[in-house]
């Protein structure tokens, strides 16, 4: 486990099955208008089809902030170690990498910044 910015990240075996009791969500659902359910979860995979495609990120952000979750975030599908800082910083947990990707570089990219350079929103530390 990797801590950064007040997150620790686990990470996951590419090739694991989603956690027992986890709500697993597309990157287009609304988490908002799911709310009761989510928090009645255990845990949430949240999926990335693309590494291109930040939608998990602003769900993690609702989730997190409007939502309030304090159960599990995971990031699941097209992730790359690249991505782990950020998905730290959005409020994931734990991060399943994409099958060709190396733990140790994951690992070695949270250490890059260990301080945010940019402000967070206060509604993000509540």
């Amino acid at each position: 486990m990797t801590t950064v910015a007040s997150h620790a990240v686990r990470f996951i075996e590419s090739d694991a099955d989603a956690a027992e009791g986890a709500l697993v969500l597309t990157n287009t659902e609304d988490v908002t208008a799911r709310a009761d359910e989510i928090r009645a979860a255990a845990a949430v995979v949240l999926q990335f089809p693309k590494w291109t495609d930040g939608r998990a990120y602003s769900q993690a952000v609702l989730l997190r902030g409007r939502v309030r979750y304090s159960g599990e975030i995971r990031a699941s599908g097209d992730v790359v170690a690249d991505m782990v800082p950020l998905l730290a910083r959005c409020g994931f947990d734990a991060v399943q990498l994409r099958a060709d990707q190396r733990l140790e570089t994951a690992q070695r990219v949270l250490g890059l910044l260990p301080t945010p350079y940019q402000a967070t929103l206060p509604e993000r530390h509540a």
